[in-house]
């Protein structure tokens, strides 16, 4: 297993880098019933590693993701639940120094979460975020420890990382936010983290579209595209209609060996999106040439491939990626295996929002005699 993205000494601050952004250090979920998420992440490959001292709180690991299930009554996650239903309260970015990270933020116009601390628990400082959620900044970790160590009891073994079924990392995180935010919540990211744009989508379907900027730090390793629907309606709508409000859309996770991942995810009986038809893998080896890959197991998996046609040492460099149905409200994941390519999957962005279209139209969501 590894090595993880993480595995690098932490980068210095910089005025590249000037909150020394490092990587995502956690994703924290919620549920108004609790064993529906510790259900969900078991048949994802996870395991619960530790229990907070004093608070009904669990965490769950695979490879380097961390998955927070907050279950105490009261809490901040507590109220995001009964307003939005599944979610995902908070999200944490590892960093060089948190406090320094948290004083810059509010010189920049960034709001102060409240947070409640516990006695004896770390005062992890955070930020408001996407539609109120929390976002922590984190510097304990590697040879100082981490912030489980303190406020944490260990199942087992101190600082397991399972092998699961083969997930290591949080490739990226998407956010889907009203028509006309998609560039204040750019702006967000780059005032604060310094982020830039490294993708700009416009996909368009039978009746609906959507307009996509996706942006990331300076260290790379937090990746966050943000989407609105292009009209007034649309599958960003409907996502926006059932989380009441904005928030994350999905969690893309990087994968060892996606083929593994996605048979064992199947055998577990994790519920992915539709596949493509026949005609989509007839056209691969025609739109990405030695990519290398079999094309029966690519299809027998519902896997989807992509790249941009650079060749390096024969092959084509692409990545792979499945994406599960909506699995926590509104939210579901993305399975990712890079093998040379740093995009976003643009080729099959496009067969996923017909694909959810399509689905939208099959459920009387949007009318095709509508337009």
């Amino acid at each position: 297993m590894g090595p993880f993205p993480h595995d690098a000494p932490p980068p210095e601050i910089s005025e590249d880098n000037p909150m020394g952004t490092d990587g995502f250090e956690f994703v924290e979920f919620c549920h108004p019933d609790p064993d529906a998420l510790d259900r969900l992440f078991k048949v994802m490959g996870f395991t619960a590693v530790a229990r907070h001292r004093s608070k009904n709180v669990t965490l769950y690991r695979q490879g380097d993701i961390n998955f927070i299930l907050n279950a105490e009554p009261e809490s901040f996650a507590a109220k995001f639940a009964q307003k939005h239903g599944p979610s995902a309260p908070a999200m944490a970015f590892r960093v060089v120094d948190a406090r320094h990270a948290y004083e810059r933020a509010l010189s920049l116009g960034a709001k102060p979460a409240q947070t409640q601390v516990g006695p004896m628990e770390l005062n992890i400082p955070a930020i408001e975020g996407i539609g109120g959620l929390q976002i922590y900044l984190v510097d304990r970790y590697g040879a100082k420890g981490s912030i489980y160590d303190v406020d944490f009891e260990w199942l087992g073994e101190r600082d397991p990382h399972p092998e699961g079924v083969g997930l290591h990392y949080i490739d990226h995180l998407t956010h889907n936010v009203h028509r006309g935010r998609m560039n204040e919540w750019a702006e967000f990211y780059e005032r604060l983290f310094n982020f830039r744009q490294i993708r700009y989508f416009d996909i368009a379907g039978k009746l609906t579209g959507l307009h996509s900027r996706a942006m990331t730090s300076p260290d790379n390793k937090i990746r966050i595209p943000i989407n609105e629907d292009a009209g007034e309606s649309g599958q960003i709508q409907e996502y926006l209609d059932q989380y009441k409000g904005e928030g994350i859309q999905h969690v893309a996770l990087g994968s060892t060996d996606l083929y593994r991942s996605i048979e064992t995810l199947t055998e577990s009986g994790l519920e992915f999106m539709p596949a493509p038809n026949d005609i989509y893998y007839a056209r691969i080896d025609k739109r990405l040439p030695k990519h290398g890959e079999s094309l029966e197991r690519l299809q027998k998996n519902g896997i989807l491939i992509d790249g941009e046609g650079v060749v390096e040492g024969g092959y084509t460099k692409c990545l792979l990626q499945r994406f599960s149905k909506t699995v926590v409200g509104p939210i579901f994941f993305e399975f990712i295996q890079r093998k040379g390519d740093d995009g976003f999957g643009e080729g099959n962005f496009k067969a996923l929002f017909e694909s959810i279209e399509e689905d939208q139209i099959r459920r009387g969501v949007i009318r095709e005699d509508a337009g």
